[in-house]
């Protein structure tokens, strides 16, 4: 009867000690000063969060750009964020697909690199180009 009762106090007292040294770690990796090759930007950055598989883009369009968007899309803001769900497919992270299933695109980073591509696929062929070049790519662990 003794050794039953150590062995359920034994048992309790290891899970509790086990929930308290487990550690998760999570990266979020943060691209600021990215360049485009079509549009010009006085903020343009991207924040990839591992932890909850999301992509958010913070960027605010400079003056010329603006004006150009403005002309043919009347809902277009000067300063937006948006976010877009990510996944990682070896060392490449992918943004969710925005279209239809014969012709979406969605952006394409790789780990630790300031390139952002875009894949555009239309009847199944795809095709990678470049989007644009980040001054500055910093990865952070994340403690909980």
């Amino acid at each position: 009867m003794k050794r039953n009762s150590f062995d359920t106090k034994f048992l309790i007292v290891s899970i509790f000690l086990l929930n308290f040294q487990t550690v998760v770690f999570s990266e979020i990796m943060l691209l600021t000063g990215c360049k485009n090759l079509n549009d010009g930007f006085i903020k343009n950055e991207y924040i990839l969060d591992f932890e909850k598989s999301l992509m958010i883009r913070n960027y605010v369009y400079d003056n010329k750009t603006y004006k150009k968007h403005k002309t043919t899309d009347l809902s277009i803001k000067k300063e937006n964020t948006l976010e877009r769900f990510m996944y990682e497919d070896k060392n490449f992270i992918f943004t969710d697909k925005i279209g239809y299933p014969q012709f979406y695109t969605q952006l394409v980073f790789e780990k630790n690199s300031p390139m952002i591509n875009i894949k555009t696929v239309i009847n199944g062929e795809a095709a990678v180009s470049k989007v644009s070049t980040c001054s500055k790519v910093e990865i952070f662990e994340k403690e909980s």
